[in-house]
């Protein structure tokens, strides 16, 4: 393994980033944000089946606050909006490097 690819492998902090999109709604929410503006709820639930008050749940009890106490987002709890952290830059080239090879990735990723 080359000394760049090695670095970036190692690079602290990795594993968080690593864990922090290892669940599609988080993914979904950040890739929402990528593409510009501020948010709302509303706008970054995605709802699957008929589950809509689970989703919800999820949304404000754990994936916002997941990645508010990160730094990835900055999440107004009162006004319901949503807009990249200060943190957000950290995590940009592993949203980019996933949007921009995802026809390379298999038809099951999650």
């Amino acid at each position: 393994m080359g000394g760049a690819h090695r670095e970036i492998l190692l690079q602290e902090g990795l594993d968080d980033k690593i864990g922090i999109l290892s669940k599609r709604q988080r993914r979904l929410i950040l890739l929402t944000l990528n593409r510009g503006g501020e948010k709302t709820e509303a706008d970054v639930l995605f709802r699957s089946g008929d589950d809509v008050g689970d989703a919800e749940i999820q949304l404000v009890h754990n994936h916002l606050p997941r990645l508010a106490e990160a730094g990835y987002i900055e999440w107004d709890r009162d006004a319901g909006t949503i807009s990249k952290g200060p943190r957000y830059d950290e995590i940009r080239p592993l949203l980019e490097l996933m949007e921009n090879h995802a026809d390379e990735l298999p038809p099951d990723w999650p």
